[in-house]
């Protein structure tokens, strides 16, 4: 069933999505938003957020992305819960997209706001769930602050890895780097960077098995994959730095993305390679990957999507 045509759908919520919302509702666009299956994205899985501006005590995840929520509500946001099953975006200017939901909710609309995210990679390890939040991140920019002065370790043998490590070696008193082959994969300059750095031992042809601790994580379990000896590193944080995957499954072979998966805009907006199809937050950055930033790129696609809609359908 078709419902009224929208002026904007946000597929995905988050920093990123919430913040077009708010935009779009505040210039009568009357969004509709569809969360997905993550409803807040990534922060609601992080416990504290204490760099986003505007929070001088902190905040946890879920509940800044709460009064995100509300903020947007409050305007007229409609939110479903649920997730988008395909979509079918118009190639010419002027002509209106269709999107289908979980719920066989057929909706045409006259821009789209893709905001749904990326995911970090992790081992598979049951520990990484476990003690997620409390001892494992996948961001040391978010969450190296609270490892202050204390050892940790860093998975991955990147330039992802290689940049968490000499990030976490400017705060914690020792960062373990496992690396499972027996080099890197990062980038000359990073490399050095690692190995200039005094804080930093890498560990070549050791893996992650396990963590052990009491609530919190105190120990990690290695193994040498060459030799199988298996060794623990004191340690109160582990950070897997082995990338992340964009949420762009969606859209392949209609949106235009790099090798990884990230959706290309144009430079200095939000703009697709599809008229009326705007991309915000991570699945478009694979650089910054920060809430302030994810809140930005949406209002910037809000407002590129509130001046394409008056444009050609006004």
């Amino acid at each position: 069933m078709i419902e009224t045509i929208k002026d904007t759908v946000i597929i995905g919520s988050g920093p990123a999505g919430y913040t077009a919302a708010i935009y779009a509702a505040r210039a009568n666009m009357n969004p509709v938003m569809y969360t997905g299956m993550q409803p807040g994205g990534q922060l609601t899985t992080t416990t504290d957020v204490e760099n986003f501006p505007g929070y001088p005590d902190g905040i946890t995840g879920p509940e800044m992305m709460e009064h995100l929520q509300k903020q947007a509500e409050r305007f007229g946001t409609q939110i479903h819960y649920e997730y988008i099953t395909n979509v079918i975006l118009a190639t010419e200017p002027g002509k209106l997209h269709t999107i289908k939901s979980s719920s066989g909710q057929e909706i045409q609309t006259r821009s789209v706001i893709i905001s749904t995210g990326a995911t970090a990679k992790y081992l598979g390890l049951d520990d990484e769930t476990k003690y997620a939040g409390s001892g494992v991140s996948a961001c040391a920019t978010c969450d190296g602050f609270f490892y202050r002065g204390r050892p940790v370790a860093v998975v991955g043998g990147g330039d992802t890895a290689a940049e968490e490590a000499t990030y976490l070696a400017k705060l914690c008193t020792q960062v373990y780097l496992l690396v499972r082959k027996d080099e890197l994969k990062a980038s000359k300059v990073m490399q050095e960077r690692v190995f200039n750095t005094p804080n930093i031992t890498v560990l070549f042809h050791h893996e992650l098995v396990g963590l052990e601790g009491d609530k919190v994580v105190e120990k990690a379990k290695i193994v040498n994959n060459q030799t199988h000896e298996i060794s623990e590193l004191a340690v109160d944080g582990v950070f897997i730095a082995i990338g992340h995957k964009p949420n762009t499954e969606l859209f392949n072979g209609v949106l235009k993305m790099d090798d990884i998966g990230y959706l290309i805009t144009e430079e200095k907006t939000t703009k697709t390679n599809l008229p009326g199809v705007f991309a915000a937050g991570d699945v478009q950055d694979n650089v910054y990957r920060q809430a302030i930033t994810a809140a930005g790129t949406g209002c910037m696609a809000a407002l590129d999507a509130e001046k394409y809609v008056a444009e050609f359908f006004h």
